[in-house]
């Protein structure tokens, strides 16, 4: 095995003293995934500060056989960035390749470097009179490096879709340090195979984006932000369908949360609480925006959210009277994350299924892991309007924490097989990483995985770049 500590003079040679981390301290943080189910250990973290330095630096890892781990924000929940235990592995961070290069509001494009976090990226697109569409919980950390590496989705992918369907060109070095030039502004290209597809979402395995060309859309003029309490998964999923009917070109958003997740937000997020005189065993957030100026958002919404009052399908509903009361909403379902954190060890699931079959998820599942210990807590919540439910497991009270996360591929095969079951998938946005490889011969076997892995072998016949993610060994 090639030693990665006798490249760290010619790294250091690329990327000066200021690109170059090789301290413990320091390559600690690079070294963990948000989650802390990884600990893995580097020589060196190498922090390029343009293409030119990220190609050389790949090409001195490839030319000498050391394997090489990109991290953009790393806030993945799957270990997608985390380098293994032996300290064989060199971590790339592109923090310091944060460029916004050029923002064209006539053809409404971004052009981002791949270090740029998703809220600087967000403002920047502001500050030109237009509207960056995606948007996830850890925005101010995660890049969009990271970001189209994994495909997040988030929260508005039921109006705009999955990072993927933002892209419209690509920079990006390959396994060989060889750069692919494919910033492209082009609404329509059809000129062989789209590799820009093919690098977003391969989570740094094919290759390192470097830079990316962004959709913009024209920010909006009116915005609505209601929350509903419910008493059912189905009298969410009957809401989501009468707002997507009513205007699917302005319905935004639509989340679910259960009761269980709600309380751990408001017992451990300072500044958080419940809109509503008595509390619901489900709710919904609802967005809907339009550029379209005196569009009667308010008033449909108000209609909509009375008609259903009336009817006794659903139990109370809330709408946002300012821009603080907006924030404080999206708050309680954003910090879902961190609350859970915060309140138990966890066993998370970010599954998806047909949208029509999430309440039959949620219940099937529920059952499930209760069978197998009927003292946890399910925590059931995220983007129903377009199938993902991060379906997360809290261990029961005074729960001895390694005890519990021993069951934790006994507990994702059981949610596993309800999804199965329903069509659905077993990652929806947070990709593959390190946790789940496992299940990709069950899962994606057959011709799909050997294709996947044709493509490997051809860009990166040595597996040199993020190896242990995505494929099994």
């Amino acid at each position: 095995m090639p030693d990665p500590a006798a490249l760290l003079p010619a790294l250091r040679a690329i990327v000066g003293p200021a690109g170059l981390l090789t301290e413990p301290a320091d390559t600690a943080p690079y070294a963990t995934d948000w989650r802390a189910l990884y600990h893995g250990r580097t020589p060196a973290v190498v922090r390029p500060a343009s293409t030119e330095e990220l190609a050389g630096v790949v090409r001195a890892c490839a030319e000498a056989g050391v394997a090489m781990v990109p991290q953009g924000g790393n806030t993945s929940m799957c270990g997608g960035a985390v380098p293994a235990e032996d300290g064989s592995q060199i971590v790339i961070s592109l923090a310091r390749m944060n460029r916004v290069r050029a923002i064209d509001p006539i053809d409404l494009t971004i052009t981002v470097e791949a270090g740029v976090t998703l809220k600087a990226a967000q403002d920047a697109a502001a500050e030109a009179g237009c509207l960056l569409p995606l948007s996830i919980a850890s925005e101010g950390t995660a890049q969009i490096g990271g970001i189209l590496a994994t495909n997040a989705g988030g929260n508005n992918t039921v109006r705009y879709g999955n990072a993927r369907d933002l892209v419209l060109g690509v920079e990006a070095v390959l396994p060989d340090g060889e750069v692919l030039h494919a910033l492209r502004r082009l609404r329509k290209d059809n000129t062989g195979y789209c590799l820009r597809q093919l690098l977003v979402g391969s989570e740094g395995t094919l290759g390192i984006i470097s830079a990316a060309v962004l959709k913009l859309a024209p920010r909006a003029a009116e915005t609505e932000v209601a929350m509903a309490a419910l008493a059912s998964p189905e009298a969410a999923l009957a809401l989501f369908t009468r707002l997507h009917r009513m205007d699917p070109a302005a319905l935004v958003a639509f989340e679910y949360m259960a009761a269980t997740g709600l309380d751990f937000v408001l017992r451990h997020i300072p500044g958080t609480s419940l809109p509503f005189a008595h509390p619901a065993p489900h709710y919904a957030l609802i967005e809907l925006a339009t550029p379209r100026r005196n569009a009667g958002l308010r008033l449909a919404l108000e209609e909509a959210l009375t008609d259903v009052l009336e009817k006794g399908e659903i139990a109370d509903a809330v709408i946002a009277e300012s821009e603080a009361q907006r924030s404080a909403l999206w708050r309680l379902r954003e910090e879902h994350a961190e609350g859970l954190r915060r309140e138990a060890p966890a066993i998370r699931n970010d599954v998806s299924v047909p949208v029509s079959r999430v309440p039959e998820l949620i219940r099937r599942a529920t059952a499930a892991c209760l069978a197998l210990m009927p003292d946890v807590r399910v925590v059931a919540f995220g983007h129903l309007g377009d199938g993902n439910i991060h379906f997360n497991l809290a261990a029961p009270v005074g729960a001895d924490a390694e005890a519990f996360l021993a069951h934790n591929h006994e507990m994702m095969d059981a949610v596993g097989e309800v999804v199965r079951d329903l069509d659905g998938s077993f990652s929806a946005e947070h990709g593959v990483g390190r946790l789940k490889p496992y299940m990709m011969p069950t899962w994606r076997g057959g011709a799909e995985l050997a294709t996947m892995q044709r493509i490997k072998q051809a860009l990166d016949p040595r597996g040199l770049m993020n190896p242990g993610k995505v494929l099994p060994a």
